[in-house]
């Protein structure tokens, strides 16, 4: 159950029957979505997709793929996510006409493997699980509730695909949750054309710009850095970009008067080489369920960082400082609050130029992901051979 299981060559994808997909997503406007679908789209796949949306208007179509809405949710709210769910499920008949033609199927999360699995029928079954919610590892009434679901819905699937592997050592094989193969597939950046990513040069600093992009979650990360901008004299500046979480934040209008910090909002993937070249440091720290899921995933920031050449910052307790250290790239830190500032009163233009010089000898195929790998994962959705290494 781990992502090398087979003999065949990233290279050497063989041509497959199965080649349209009913992809359920939990949000149908997730940058990580649009990824996916082109990552199966290069790889010879037609996806037809099927989900909710965080927003007011869903999206017509996505990449050319047909777009099924299921109507609207809303981030951070469990209890109305289950209800859209239990909703869905007594009405599946539009979903069940507008995937009949799909030979295989595919959910993101848990809550769209359940959906998935009622129209299922003879076709494969594959669970994209790209985070670990904090029920599947609690002990109370829901939790246990929730991890009977998923046990459920694991034993009926072909295949399982995962960002990273620290869910596969510390979730899925010691819990022995399911004898389907699991292939790893980071979060890096697509880059369909092979050619490598030229990573933009920043302003000389002082002033140090950290920029924090993507899912903006973790109040605990924003008040750090507002505390580090606030401190720093000038020294340091913060840029936000994405989609800040109302759950977490509520109004960020007061946040955004501190000078020294700007907010750009939402992006696409057109927009990062200019997101990352505007700043030096990728802030590539989360403490959104400090101690469960945010110790174990690899973000997307960290790879779209490194490809485009900012340098990441991360803790050294998580995964994502594990993966730094033994490519021997970044900056991990033990104690965020007080090791970053540090780092950045004694930053000086040429040390800063050493970071990026490491960036520079990383292997592109360690951040980027090229019409081959595409093509490796629509065969191992379709039948289920596994590429020789992960994704």
């Amino acid at each position: 159950m781990i992502a090398a299981t087979s003999t065949m060559a990233r290279g050497d994808a063989a041509p497959v029957d199965v080649r349209h997909l009913a992809y359920f997503v939990h949000d149908l406007g997730d940058a990580a979505v649009a990824r996916r679908v082109a990552m199966l789209q290069s790889g010879g796949m037609r996806v037809t997709l099927v989900g909710f949306h965080r927003h007011d208007t869903p999206p017509a179509t996505l990449g050319g793929a047909v777009v099924i809405d299921l109507g609207k949710t809303r981030d951070g709210r469990m209890a109305h996510r289950i209800m859209a769910v239990l909703k869905t499920l007594v009405r599946l008949g539009r979903v069940r006409d507008a995937t009949r033609s799909c030979d295989a199927i595919m959910a993101r999360n848990l809550e769209m493997l359940v959906i998935a699995a009622c129209i299922r029928g003879h076709r494969r079954l594959v669970y994209e699980c790209l985070d670990i919610h904090r029920l599947l590892l609690g002990n109370g009434l829901m939790a246990r509730a929730v991890q009977a679901i998923e046990r459920r819905m694991l034993h009926n699937c072909d295949l399982v695909i995962t960002s990273s592997q620290r869910f596969i050592d510390s979730y899925f094989q010691p819990r022995r949750l399911t004898d389907a193969p699991i292939l790893l597939v980071e979060n890096k950046v697509l880059a369909l054309t092979g050619a490598r990513v030229t990573p933009a040069t920043p302003p000389p600093g002082p002033p140090w710009v950290i920029g924090w992009f993507g899912m903006l979650r973790c109040r605990r990360s924003l008040r750090i850095l507002l505390d580090i901008v606030r401190e720093g004299g000038g020294r340091v500046e913060l840029v936000l970009a994405g989609i800040p979480s109302d759950a977490e934040f509520g109004d960020l209008d007061a946040i955004l008067q501190l000078p020294g910090v700007r907010f750009l909002g939402r992006y696409g993937a057109e927009d990062l080489p200019s997101l990352y070249g505007g700043v030096h440091f990728a802030w590539a720290i989360d403490y959104f369920e400090e101690g469960l899921n945010s110790v174990w995933l690899m973000p997307n920031r960290l790879y779209e960082a490194l490809a485009h050449g900012a340098v990441p910052i991360a803790l050294a307790e998580v995964e994502t400082g594990a993966w730094l250290r033994r490519h021997g790239v970044g900056v991990v830190v033990d104690v965020a609050a007080s090791d970053v500032p540090a780092l950045l009163n004694r930053m000086t233009p040429d040390s800063y130029a050493a970071l990026r010089t490491s960036i520079a000898a990383i292997a592109p195929e360690a951040v980027t992901i090229g019409p081959d790998a595409c093509a490796a994962l629509v065969v191992a959705i379709a039948d289920g051979r596994l590429p020789a290494a992960a994704i």
